[in-house]
């Protein structure tokens, strides 16, 4: 499926860990690019200022500090075609302690955004979503339940439901991504991929939550924007699974990287965590089949690049 032609954007969570990637393959296709981000200090900003650094070097990117939860953003939407809204407070475990930060991110911000959008003549307002609206065993395809358990789980899936009333009520033409366990360069401090590469940089032991057979079907972060990209031409109130294909379990990740390493990990297990899903895969058909959408990264390239990536960086 060809893109179309130039399109004004506005993506938010720019220097996040998609958002930023996506901020550079849109200005790479020849988009203009209105980046948005608020610092939120889950993890540095210096990180996420890295993450912006090509991008504020292009001269179709306008980069806007902006908090979508309380500042003006009629200027932000108005002569855009297409909304990329990725911005949210990530992230299972904090969920449970922090639900007045993840109640307004993902569901507050979502709203005004949308209501903001009603004057604007968009193409497309493009939702980032994810696999843990569906709860505890998230693999099929996206007829599954939508059954959260964790309190993130719950406002994404909020979100959502807030993007189809203003789809129902003004028209707004929403398109939702449920994105399945994005991994890759800049992937956040949090996520598990990356302590487990720290831990080996650094020899410190790894801690393995639960058995350590949880299956994730793993999307490598350019597969996960070029889904992202397309669904820009998707119809709008489609949901569409985003996800690589390939099922693993802890263990064989970390024997994919200690074979990428050649190095050896110290393992440490603990009962499972209250929210942590069992099993992830997405079923992709519908994507494939609407979008042309196919993955075409495998998860030992994947996680070569992000070794790599990580191997240079420096935490502060």
């Amino acid at each position: 499926m060809s893109e179309p032609a130039t399109m004004r954007c506005l993506v938010t969570g720019a220097a996040g860990f998609i958002g930023s990637h996506l901020c550079e393959h849109l200005l790479a296709l020849g988009h203009d690019v209105k980046g948005v981000d608020t610092f939120i200090p889950y993890y540095p900003r210096p990180m996420k200022e890295r993450n912006l650094a090509t991008a504020l070097e292009h001269p179709s990117f306008r980069f806007h500090e902006c908090d979508l939860r309380r500042d003006p953003l009629d200027p932000l939407v108005e002569s855009t075609d297409v909304i990329f809204h990725l911005a949210a407070m990530p992230g299972l475990t904090k969920s449970w302690s922090d639900l007045d930060g993840y109640w307004t991110c993902n569901v507050l911000a979502t709203q005004r955004l949308l209501e903001a959008s009603r004057g604007a003549k968009l193409r497309r307002f493009v939702l980032g979503s994810t696999s843990s609206v569906y709860g505890g065993f998230a693999s099929g395809d996206e007829n599954l339940p939508t059954k959260p358990i964790s309190p993130y789980g719950i406002t994404k899936l909020a979100g959502e439901q807030m993007a189809r009333a203003y789809a129902v009520a003004f028209g707004i033409p929403a398109v939702t991504l449920r994105f399945f366990s994005v991994y890759g360069p800049r992937q956040r401090p949090d996520m598990g991929y990356f302590k487990f590469i720290e831990a080996l940089k650094t020899g410190q032991p790894i801690t393995v939550f639960g058995d350590g057979k949880q299956i994730r079907g793993n999307t490598y972060v350019d597969d996960c924007v070029a889904a992202t990209i397309r669904a820009s031409r998707a119809e709008p109130g489609a949901i569409f699974n985003v996800g690589g294909g390939e099922a693993v379990s802890v263990w064989d990740v970390l024997a994919k990287l200690e074979s990428i390493s050649g190095r050896k990990f110290k393992v440490h297990q603990e009962p499972a965590r209250a929210g942590d899903q069992q099993q992830t895969l997405a079923d992709t058909t519908r994507i494939r089949r609407e979008l042309g959408w196919e993955p075409t990264t495998s998860l030992h390239e994947g996680l070569t690049r992000q070794w790599h990536w990580q191997s240079s960086l420096i935490l502060n």
